[in-house]
C-alpha cells in the first residue's frame, strides 16, 4: 500500500468554476419545527462559504428561491443551527424536520439529493473504516501488526472501489456519480479503471461543469498509469545527442528517474546494476533521466555507480522536462515499457524489479 493513501481526506469536494446558464432555478419550501427566526442560507462547501441565495426563517416556516448552473453540493444553514449537506438541483424541494433531529432533516424533490443520501449510506461506513484503520497504522510501532493493518486496509479500498462500481453503473445520469468519482479519486489506484466509469455515464454528464473537471483530472493521472502507452521524449545523452524513447521500440525498456545528488536513488543503483547485467541480453535495456543540475557530477556518479546504459538530462533538476512530462514527484523513480510502448508496471525497487523481469522472462534460474 502506498502510504500516502493514510493522508487523504474524502470530505474533499472539487473546487469547480460554473458558467453554465440555466434559466429555470429552484424553490425550496422548508418547515423545521423549534428553529429560532433569522435567515436561511444556501452557501457554497469551499473555504469562503459565499451565499448563493437566502430568505427568512419565521416560526420554523422558510422559502428559498435561486439558480444554479448544474446540480451539486452546497451547504444548507438554517439560521444558528450546524450547515447540512444539500446536493441542489433546479426542481421545486421540500424541507420538513425538527431542530432537535436536524441531521435527519427530510429534503424530498431533488433526486440527486435522495442519491447522494445514497452515497452516504454506503460510502460513510467504509470511509469512518479507513480512516480509524489509517489512524492505527501511524500508531502502531510493531511492524508485524502494521502490516497486519496495512493489508486490512487495502482489503477495505478494495471493497470501496468495487462500491463505486456498483453505484455508477446504477446511476448513469445522476450528477453524484461524478462527485463519487472525485472524492474517491485518491483511493482508485487504476486511472484507466476511472476513465472505463466515467465512460459510462450519460453525455449530459460528461459534459456537465463538474465532468470536464473530472476528465481533465482522469487525463492527468493516466499519465505514466500501468496499461496506457509511454509518452513519447527525446532529450540530450553526456555527449549531447539527442535520444528518443521510441527509439528502443522492440524492448522491454526501465526508464529510471534518479540523481547524483539523491542518497535513496544512489543506495538504490547497485540493484539496478544487477538487474542490467542479467537481463540485458534478454531484450531488455534502461534509460536513465537524471534530475541533475550540473553535468560534472551526473557523469561522475554514472561511472562511480558503474551505469553502463543510456542517459539523458536536460540539466534543470526537478523541471527537467521528461520529469514534468511524466508527473514524477519523487525520485528514485520509474516505468517499465515493454516492446509496444505500453507501461507495464513503475516504481519497482531492489527485488521487485527483479521480480517482474523474471516473470516478463518467463522465470529466472
Amino acid at each position: 500500500m502506498n502510504m500516502k493513501k493514510l493522508l487523504f481526506l474524502l470530505v474533499f469536494i472539487p473546487s469547480l468554476i460554473f458558467a453554465q446558464e440555466n434559466t429555470k432555478g429552484f424553490v425550496i419550501n422548508g418547515k423545521v419545527a423549534g428553529l429560532t427566526d433569522g435567515e436561511v442560507k444556501i452557501t457554497n462547501t469551499q473555504q469562503d462559504h459565499s451565499i448563493i441565495a437566502s430568505g427568512l426563517l419565521k416560526d420554523g416556516s422558510f422559502q428559498v428561491t435561486g439558480i444554479i448552473p448544474e446540480p451539486g453540493l452546497y451547504f444548507l444553514v438554517m439560521g444558528n443551527e450546524q450547515p447540512q449537506y444539500i446536493f441542489l438541483e433546479n426542481n421545486p424541494i421540500t424541507i420538513t424536520g425538527e431542530k432537535t433531529n436536524i441531521k435527519n432533516i427530510k429534503i424530498e424533490g431533488s433526486q440527486s439529493h435522495k442519491d447522494f443520501m445514497e452515497f452516504n449510506r454506503v460510502f460513510n461506513p467504509l470511509i469512518g473504516e479507513l480512516n480509524s484503520i489509517a489512524a492505527g497504522i501511524q500508531k502502531e510501532a510493531n511492524e508485524k501488526k502494521r502490516d497486519v493493518m496495512i493489508r486490512q486496509y487495502d482489503s477495505v479500498v478494495s471493497i470501496v472501489n468495487t462500491e463505486v462500481g456498483k453505484f455508477v453503473s446504477a446511476r448513469k445520469s445522476s450528477y453524484v456519480s461524478p462527485f463519487l468519482l472525485w472524492v474517491t479519486g485518491q483511493l482508485s489506484t487504476d486511472p484507466v479503471v476511472m476513465e472505463q466509469r466515467f465512460n459510462m455515464l450519460d453525455e449530459n454528464i460528461q459534459n456537465s461543469q463538474i465532468g470536464k473537471s473530472l476528465s481533465e483530472f482522469i487525463a492527468y493521472n493516466k499519465v505514466g498509469a500501468i496499461g496506457t502507452d509511454a509518452i513519447d521524449f527525446t532529450q540530450n545523452d553526456m555527449e549531447g545527442k539527442p535520444v528518443t524513447l521510441s527509439s528502443f521500440k522492440g524492448k522491454y525498456v526501465l526508464v529510471d528517474f534518479w540523481a547524483s545528488w539523491c542518497k535513496p536513488c544512489r543506495a538504490e543503483n547497485p540493484a539496478v546494476v544487477k538487474v542490467y547485467n542479467k537481463f540485458k541480453g534478454k531484450n531488455f535495456t534502461i534509460l536513465g533521466v537524471s534530475l541533475d543540475d550540473k553535468k560534472e557530477a551526473w557523469m561522475k556518479a554514472v561511472q562511480a555507480d558503474k551505469l553502463t546504459w543510456n542517459h539523458v538530462s536536460d540539466l534543470q533538476q526537478w523541471n527537467n522536462a521528461v520529469a514534468q512530462l511524466y508527473h514524477v514527484q519523487s525520485i528514485p523513480g520509474n516505468f517499465l515499457i515493454d516492446p509496444n510502448g505500453k507501461i507495464i508496471a513503475r516504481d519497482l525497487r531492489g527485488e521487485d524489479l527483479e521480480k517482474k523481469l523474471c516473470e516478463v522472462f518467463g522465470g529466472c534460474n
